[in-house]
């Protein structure tokens, strides 16, 4: 594990706060970047999300969807959380805090702002720090990549219906085609490119030297993954940042509820993986995709649809603090109570046959 992964989230924190220093040193500049956008998306965004993105896309294999009968339990814990329970326990947060117990601290607009980022990220699934987490707990790789796969599948069809849906129940008017412009943008068009480039790196080689040519690959381009997420939080910081000063209350309270969210579905989908004898190699990391937020999808429709400097950006950025120090603390969990959960077991592919194999999981 490089330093940069060790030390993330002291990495992330410091570039926060450079991100908010240099927005109050330095405004006009981060003026300037914010107008560099095209159909309300902005483009140094786009290219540092891509950055982000694009690497762990090339490391899905589509191939390993095959698998997915012969160890169902986990797939099936990780979609429940993410498609039928995540979305709407977020939104339901975000209404009860939001409309009902801080009430009379919020603006009306202000709150419907807030619920809509909250939204946002409750429908949108983690692909990218999924593979941090699940190497954090020795998950297994190849079911961490089954699940991402499908995981993005689902995310090209249903984010869009389930955000329209969840942001129509909040009276919020929601523009399709920003919308389902940034699903493209972000999903769809990584997602192909990677695919692409796995795919020319596997026919350069024959057999396992493919997966080797893959993992070189995408060893040589992570660095630009992590520059990208820490440059894309002292960006979002520093046009946030005044509102981060100037609104420490409002902060609070958006991360409560965040916090709340997160180990609430941890708890949902671990406990579910517990009482199903799910190996521990699989529910760890199947718990903690339930829990991260895909946020950079969530920060650019946040941007596209209510603008750089909405409240609905600023959850999302809130987001980004809230998640790493809180997934951190899930993983070192999810390590200390591996005991308690059954032999890990780990799919072996060879030949023309696949073998499941059980091994005792070291402590």
């Amino acid at each position: 594990m490089s330093i940069f992964d060790r030390y993330l989230s002291l990495w992330v924190g410091l570039c926060i706060a450079t991100g908010v220093a240099l927005g109050q040193l330095f405004p006009n500049i981060f003026q300037v970047i914010a107008g560099w956008e095209y159909a309300s998306v902005n483009l140094v965004v786009a290219v540092l999300i891509w950055a982000m993105v694009y690497p762990m896309m090339v490391a899905v294999d589509f191939a390993s969807l095959r698998d997915i009968h012969r160890r169902p339990k986990g797939l099936i814990i990780t979609l429940v959380v993410n498609w039928l329970i995540k979305p709407f326990t977020m939104a339901g947060l975000g209404v009860l805090f939001f409309q009902v117990f801080f009430v009379d601290l919020i603006n009306p607009a202000d709150a419907q702002q807030y619920i809509a980022g909250l939204i946002l990220l409750g429908a949108a699934p983690c692909t990218a720090m999924v593979f941090v987490w699940s190497q954090l707990t020795r998950g297994d790789a190849n079911y961490t990549l089954v699940q991402v796969s499908l995981n993005d599948i689902i995310m090209v069809f249903a984010f869009a219906p389930i955000v329209a849906l969840l942001l129509g129940v909040t009276d919020l008017q929601v523009p399709w085609a920003t919308l389902l412009l940034s699903v493209v943008l972000y999903v769809v068009i990584p997602l192909a490119a990677g695919a692409g480039t796995r795919a020319m790196l596997m026919r350069r080689a024959n057999g396992e030297q493919g997966d080797t040519a893959v993992t070189r690959f995408t060893s040589r381009i992570k660095p630009f993954s992590i520059l990208g997420l820490l440059a894309t939080v002292v960006l979002l910081f520093g046009f946030q940042g005044h509102v981060i000063l100037d609104r420490p209350l409002l902060i609070a309270l958006i991360a409560s509820a965040l916090l709340i969210q997160s180990y609430g579905i941890f708890i949902i989908a671990y406990a579910a993986a517990w009482v199903w004898r799910v190996p521990h190699n699989i529910a760890a990391p199947c718990a903690l995709i339930g829990t991260s937020n895909f946020f950079e999808l969530a920060v650019a429709v946040a941007i596209g649809l209510f603008g750089l400097n909405s409240g609905a950006a600023l959850v999302t950025v809130v987001g980004v603090l809230v998640e790493v120090p809180v997934m951190l603390s899930l993983v070192a969990f999810a390590n200390r109570t591996r005991k308690h959960f059954p032999a890990n077991v780990e799919l072996i592919v060879g030949g023309n046959d696949d073998v499941t194999q059980n091994r005792e999981a070291k402590s």
